[in-house]
């Protein structure tokens, strides 16, 4: 629940028939005639992002993964929608490579997937236009070595070795890392590493100051969530002012 009733945020998950590409869909509404200052945080994946302002006209925007915490602000009168992919989205819906959106942005489009300014006005309308024109977008004949290595890779939630990967998925090491970069534009084991630092926003929220994620011990986890966020854990739970939105949009357990 974010502190601020002027700040409208809505998190949905994707059909199961998505399940493999989507993580989720958002809305952020700020209906303040204020900004609201945020620290976007790293989360592991790609967004498109549908909005407008007061300030700007409607625009569609690609985000690239994320490496180190970034300061920003939600303008006063701005919607955004967005859809937030998993990473083998980008060969098998998106049909793109993604290493040069690394810490930055592209806009695509303005009638981009045939999204208008109209269909902000309606979240549940939204995903499911966004849904249907995503399900006649996946490409058959998935690599099945791809789609095992994501699942094993989001269920260790970044708790891994690239050894123990290249043994399951019966693909090398080398090969991996080799796609990895190629694809994404970030190592596996980097991507690891913020795939375990999302995970541990969940027990931070809860006030759980204390590593849970196969850190070798309390400095290293101290030192990574500084790392990833630009504060110690403690000053990350007490999330002041909503600054870091993610860590607002998780759900309360």
């Amino acid at each position: 629940m974010l502190e601020d009733k002027n700040i409208v945020l809505k998190v949905a998950e994707p059909d199961k028939q998505l399940a493999d590409f989507v993580e989720s869909f958002w809305m952020i509404d700020n209906r303040s005639d204020a900004a609201h200052e945020i620290v976007i945080l790293p989360d592991g994946r790609f967004d498109i992002i549908f909005c407008h302002s007061l300030a700007a006209p409607y625009q569609v925007m690609q985000m690239g993964l994320g490496s180190h915490p970034e300061q920003n602000s939600i303008l006063p009168g701005t919607v955004m929608f967005a859809v937030s992919f998993k990473l083998l989205a980008m060969e098998y819906l998106l049909d793109m490579k993604a290493a040069f959106l690394l810490n930055s942005a592209h806009r695509l489009p303005d009638d981009f997937w045939g999204i208008t300014k109209n269909d902000l006005n309606n979240f549940d309308g939204f995903c499911q236009k966004v849904s249907l024109k995503m399900l006649a977008l996946i490409k058959p004949e998935i690599d099945s070595r791809k789609q095992k290595l994501f699942e094993l890779i989001y269920a260790s939630k970044g708790s891994f070795t690239v050894k123990e990967l290249s043994e399951k998925v019966f693909w090398s090491s080398r090969q991996i890392n080799r796609y990895f970069h190629s694809q994404f534009g970030i190592s596996l084991k980097a991507y690891g590493n913020i795939l375990r630092f999302k995970a541990s926003l969940s027990h931070i929220k809860m006030g759980k100051l204390y590593p849970e994620q196969n850190f070798s011990d309390q400095n290293h986890f101290i030192k990574e969530i500084k790392k990833f966020s630009g504060v110690v854990p403690k000053e990350l739970s007490k999330n002041q002012n909503d600054r870091f939105i993610l860590l607002s949009a998780l759900p309360e357990e």
